[in-house]
This record gives structure tokens, sequence and C-alpha cells, in this order.
């Protein structure tokens, strides 16, 4: 596979082998012992800025960051597709609500149990080879959901790509942290949600299409399927892309020397930074897993409930992301919606807005991200959070119905309107982007896989008990109570990440000790350019 090798990996920006033909060897010295790249050289008389293939460092970096993200696409696109097959596919299969409702959420399980052993995988068979059997999942499930024969036919798939979500979630904020230079880092890092939110909106986008070029999801298209059934196999074409693209990019450099392939990390390495920067850069990842001898899970023990400091921080990380109700905080927004002139019938309409809405504000978080830091932005996003859904929770005191009848009378109705969408732009800028960097880049080399699976499993537990509480929340305690019980976890989101939570803006990888608690001289700390 490509990835493999040390020449040609990515389509002809490849690195350098540890055999020149330029009269000097794998290790950048001449033969007369001169190093070049102490010249400011990488050792092939190209300038600083220049990579291997003539791109900048930085557009290698960018590139290699869009593939791997992919994974984040997919993760987006398979939790939303089946949005617009519910209806149809509950008719055929004569599905009960309470089936129906496990046939949606049966993925998130599958999205627990890949998270959980993604890091382990990683660690022992690399990055990009991992990825690959994400995609691999992905296609099966596209697949075997297309074509079920029956609900558990279904489930059965539906857990398979949710097996793939929950890998690409750990794999793909991982790689990006180990390959980005750590003055864009964070920009690099927030591309995995922005792909997840650009998968989410292409995803009900296809539906729509489908359904409306067949008349509806549950009538007949192409090659007597169903329009439901192509909404499952369209994920066909993004998966196999991904798995191509994946066999192009370079192994971890990180994953690499703790093989002991340090020629290999360098080569990746030279297509990222200057000579002198990637030896520097190997040497600073050896001295970080000095004294790491145990492996995968076991890595994580300490003194804490069990677990190191930081594993728990990035826990805490996860859960909160869940627990201020993301994911549910719409399902009345047809109601909302209306009660300032739409109609129920424009629920496309209604989708298309929030779905633009979240890759805009995450486009906005990417350009924010380097230039504020982790924490402003997640203090800023925790603060417009708790007084939306404390606006919401205020508005629905005083609302009348039940259930899907549920309605509000002005002003209430516009103030829950204009708060729902205020939380989405401060979710969307601040904690839906900002934990998938975190999270990437915030624990030791030694630990960054297995730490980054269990605090990406426990965001997949969270939303489960979220999603499936919800109702019983919303019939049993009214919707005041539920949303002012997401707004505590905003406002204790907040104050988590004023106690516990380092900045982590212009710090190598390698400067990450584990530490917990506020780090008031990170910001100070310049970064190792290339």
């Amino acid at each position: 596979m490509a990835h493999e090798g040390s020449s040609s990996a990515g389509g002809g920006a490849g690195s350098t082998g540890s055999s020149r033909g330029d009269g000097r060897g794998g290790d950048g010295l001449d033969r007369d012992g001169r190093d070049h790249d102490d010249q400011g050289l990488d050792g092939g008389g190209r300038d600083d800025d220049q990579a291997v293939g003539g791109r900048s460092h930085a557009a290698n970096a960018i590139l290699i960051s869009v593939v791997a993200a992919i994974g984040g696409f997919l993760f987006g696109f398979d939790t939303a597709v089946i949005n617009g097959a519910v209806d149809a596919l509950a008719g055929e299969f004569e599905l009960s609500a309470g089936l129906t409702g496990f046939a949606v959420s049966c993925a998130l399980l599958g999205c627990v149990v890949g998270a959980w052993f993604a890091g382990s995988a990683a660690d022992r068979f690399g990055r990009p080879r991992v990825m690959v059997a994400a995609a691999v999942l992905f296609t099966a499930s596209a697949i075997g959901s297309g074509l079920a024969f029956g609900v558990w036919d279904l489930i059965f798939w539906r857990v398979v790509g949710g097996l793939g979500v929950g890998v690409a979630s750990v794999i793909a904020p991982a790689y990006i942290a180990e390959i980005a230079p750590a003055a864009i880092r964070g920009r690099l890092g927030s591309l995995q949600q922005l792909a997840i939110v650009t998968g989410i909106f292409l995803a009900l986008l296809s539906d729509a299409f489908l359904a409306g070029q067949a008349g509806g999801a549950s009538e007949d298209l192409w090659l007597g399927l169903a329009a439901w059934r192509w909404m499952f196999i369209a994920g066909i074409v993004p998966a196999v892309l991904y798995g191509v693209l994946a066999l192009t990019i370079p192994e971890s450099p990180r994953f690499l020397v703790a093989r002991g392939e340090d020629t290999r990390a360098r080569d990746v390495l030279l297509r990222l930074m200057s000579g002198r920067a990637a030896r520097e850069r190997i040497t600073a990842i050896k001295k970080s897993m000095e004294g790491e001898h145990l492996v995968g899970l076991a890595n994580l023990k300490g003194p804490r409930l069990g677990l190191r400091p930081i594993v728990w921080v990035g826990i805490l990380l996860s859960l909160f992301q869940q627990l201020v109700g993301i994911n549910v905080i719409f399902y009345y927004s047809t109601t909302l919606w209306r009660s300032v002139g739409f109609e129920e019938s424009d629920a496309l309409t209604i989708t298309v807005i929030t779905s633009v809405t979240n890759v805009v504000v995450t486009v906005i978080a990417i350009l924010l991200v380097d230039r504020v830091g982790r924490r402003p932005l997640l203090l800023t996003g925790s603060a417009m959070m708790t007084l939306s859904l404390g606006a919401m929770a205020l508005s629905f005191t005083q609302s009348t119905g039940s259930g899907d009848d549920v309605s509000l009378g002005a002003p209430w109705s516009t103030i829950a309107l204009v708060a729902a969408n205020v939380f989405v732009v401060g979710f969307g800028v601040s904690w839906g982007p900002v934990v998938w960097v975190l999270l990437g880049e915030m624990f030791p080399n030694a630990l960054r896989a297995p730490a980054l699976a269990v605090a990406a499993a426990a965001q997949w537990v969270a939303n489960f008990a979220v999603s499936t509480t919800f109702p019983w929340m919303s019939q049993n305690l009214g919707l005041s109570v539920t949303y002012g019980g997401y707004a505590v976890f905003a406002l204790l989101s907040g104050l988590f990440v004023l106690t516990q939570v380092q900045e982590t803006k212009g710090r190598e990888l390698e400067d990450m000790t584990g530490a917990t608690g506020r780090d008031r001289g990170a910001d100070r700390q310049p970064a190792t350019t290339g």
C-alpha cells in the first residue's frame, strides 16, 4: 500500500528514501559529514518553506488532513441518512414505534464499540490502515442496509456502519493532530467537525433528491429498488473514495517513531517541515515516550478512579458536548418554525437552513481556533448555550398542549425560535469543533490513541442516553424542565473548562504532559514551525 512506502505516497508529493542519489545518506549528511539541514535546508537544497514535490509544507499538511477528515464526512452522512428513510422502511417492514426507534438508534451501539477498539487498533496497525478498515465497514453497511430483506438484517448493517463511525470518530482527530504543524493544528483539527456537518447536510439533501425523483421515499426508483434503499446505497461513493485516498497518505510520524522506524518518520516529517525541524521533532517524540512501557488501555490507568486525570478531562469534555442536548434540541423545531409563518411541509427548508448554519459557524470556528485559542471559544460557547437554553426553558413555561401538539404564543414563540438558533450557533462555533481539536492534541503521545478512544466511546454512550431519554423527559417532565436541565449542563461545562482544561494553542504535541487545570502560560509558548 502506498502509505507504507517512503518514496511516493500522496501522488508524487512523496518523501525521500533512505538512500539518495545526491551523495548523501538517509540521515541528511554529506559523505564528508557536513549537515546540510543545519543550513536551513531539508537536505536537498530546498527552501524551508518548500516540501518535496514543490508544494509548501502547509499545503501538504492541509491536503493530508482533508483526506483524513473524509472519515468525518462519512460519520455525518451515515448518522443522518436514515432520517429520510425511516418512515418508508417502517412502513415496508411494518415496524412498531419502539422497533422503528431502535432501528434508527442502534447504530450508536456500534459507534461505542468501534470507538473503544479504534485506539488500540491504530497503535497496532497504523492510522491509515485503520482508516481503510473504517471505509470497508462503511461500504458494507451501505450495501447491506440498501438491500436489507428485514428489520433485523437492517439493524445488523446499521450496527456495522456504526462501527465505522466509531472508528472514524477516533482515528481522524488523532491522525490530523499528529500530522499538523502546531501553528495551524486547530484549524486542521476543526476540519473533522466541518466534514461531519457537511456529511449531514449532503445526506439530507441526497435523501430529498432521491425521494423527489421517485415521488416518495417508499416508491421505486431504479432497478426495482425503492428510493429509501438508494439513500443508503449512495453512501458507497464517499466510502470507496475514503478508502482509496487513505492508501495515499503517509503514516503518522509518532506511530513510526514508536515502532523504531525513524527514517520513515523523518521522510514523512520532511513533507511538513524543514530538515532540521524534522530531526528535532523526532528527538522530541522519543523523549515524550520515555518511561511509557505499557501499551493500549493499560497505559491509561491512574490514581483518580482508576484513570489518569487527563483521561478524565477528555471523557468529561466528550460528555458535556452531548449533555447540552445538541442532538435533540430541534426535536420540536417544526413547531418553532411554524409559529413564525412556516408550514409543516417546509421541513426541507428548515433542515437546509439549520444545516447551512452549522457549516457556516464551523467555518468561523476554523478561522478563530488558532487565533483566540481553545479555552476562549469553549467558554464563549458555554455562555451562549446556557443563556439560549435558559431562554428556551423559560419560553416553554408558557406553552400550551403537550407532545407533538405543544404550541407557544407570541412573544414566546419568537423568543424560543431565536434562542434555539443562538444555541446552534454557540455550539457550532465552540463545543462542536473544539472538543475534537482538544481530544486529538491534549493527550501525551503514548496515551493519545487509547485515551481518545475511551473519550469518544463515552461521547457515543452519552449521545445514546440523551437521544433515548429525551422523549420520556419531554412527555413526563415537560420541555421547560428538559431544556432547563440541558442549560445546567451548559453552565457546568463552562465551569469545567475554566478550572480543568488547559490551553493548547501553539503548543507542540510533545509538550503535552498530561497536566490538568488552567495553564496560564500556554499561550506564551511559541510553536515550532518548519
